[in-house]
């Protein structure tokens, strides 16, 4: 909990020394009570001792004061709250290292399913793009709410040769903001504003092809306000076959690049996560699919302090009225 005007909470110090001015006062008018009537007639001539009711209305009194203390502070919570609406951009890496078997069936099988159970999980009225890198970044689909559509462009995907992660940033950026390649927004969003894009880029290896590095791409979907969830796919133990001049081939160990994926995850705000396995991967995509629907805003909770406090001092002035006859 956190509060717009801190400086009203020292007034909380006044709790304590009102409770110890009416401990006080009860023992003086015992005191005083002595003075005039011995102790051991009192039962004879009064019915009745209030005892632990005679504290009740000054407790509640003084709980409805702390919290309308608070409540003058003006206290806000952190929650999540559901976006009306919002885009994701879906980046696949489709690279010829996706054909490993560590993750199986393959790699790339592994990612197509995970993909479908992260569109199952997105709010229906969200639009999801889907785009597609390897040598090069190609939108494969714009975002839509066509959920049917989203499934049949990630039946579609097919896989290429190298890994181009921040030309993938890049597109996947443009693609979420609806905005030509390298454009900047206009106003940039303020510090701390939420945008109702995000991007997820699921990949399995380094950086291998494109003119963009993803540092440069990270920076600018920062810029732009728009988090990159990356994922790393695979261990560091698959190889694969690639052909070379001559008709040979070449086994090659082909290993996420961790580092790389967890400072673009950092830099723009996203998560980081790893998938060394099938299950591993669908999880981690339900559970993204979850958050990337989700805002954590911070919410004014005022006035529900000041509704306690006028509750307990309602009710402590009722009791005290109905056992006392007299108000606080």
């Amino acid at each position: 909990m956190s509060f717009a005007w801190p400086i009203a909470l020292v007034g909380l110090l006044a709790i304590p020394v009102m409770a110890g001015l009416h401990v006080l006062a009860n023992r003086r008018r015992r005191r005083g009570a002595e003075r005039f009537a011995n102790p051991a007639l009192v039962p004879n001539l009064v019915a009745a001792s209030p005892g632990w009711r005679r504290h009740v209305p000054a407790v509640l009194a003084l709980g409805a004061l702390a919290l309308l203390i608070v409540g003058v502070a003006r206290p806000h919570l952190v929650q999540d709250v559901t976006r009306d609406e919002a885009t994701i951009v879906l980046a696949i890496d489709t690279s010829r290292s996706m054909e490993a078997q560590d993750v199986q069936p393959t790699r790339f099988d592994a990612a197509k399913q995970a993909a479908l159970a992260f569109i199952d999980e997105v709010p229906d009225d969200y639009s999801v793009g889907i785009v597609s890198f390897s040598t090069s970044a190609d939108p494969v689909l714009p975002p839509t709410a066509d959920r049917e559509a989203a499934r049949a462009a990630i039946a579609e995907l097919r896989l290429g040769s190298g890994t181009a992660i921040g030309t993938a940033i890049s597109r996947s950026v443009d693609l979420a903001l609806a905005r030509r390649p390298g454009e900047e927004p206009d106003p940039v969003p303020q510090a701390g504003e939420a945008s109702p894009a995000a991007v997820l880029l699921l990949s399995d290896g380094a950086q291998t092809a494109g003119d963009i590095r993803p540092g440069p791409a990270a920076q600018r979907a920062r810029r732009l306000g728009v988090p990159v969830s990356t994922v790393a796919l695979g261990t560091g133990e698959a190889v694969v076959e690639v052909p070379r001049p001559g008709g040979l081939k070449e086994r090659v160990v082909v290993a996420p690049d961790v580092p790389t994926l967890r400072l673009i995850a950092s830099t723009t705000g996203g998560t980081f996560s790893e998938a060394p396995s099938a299950a591993r991967l669908e999880a981690v995509y339900r559970e993204l699919g979850t958050r990337l629907a989700r805002d954590r805003k911070r919410v004014e909770v005022t006035s529900a302090f000041a509704a306690g406090g006028a509750v307990l001092l309602l009710l402590g002035g009722a009791l005290s009225s109905l056992w006392f006859r007299r108000a606080l």
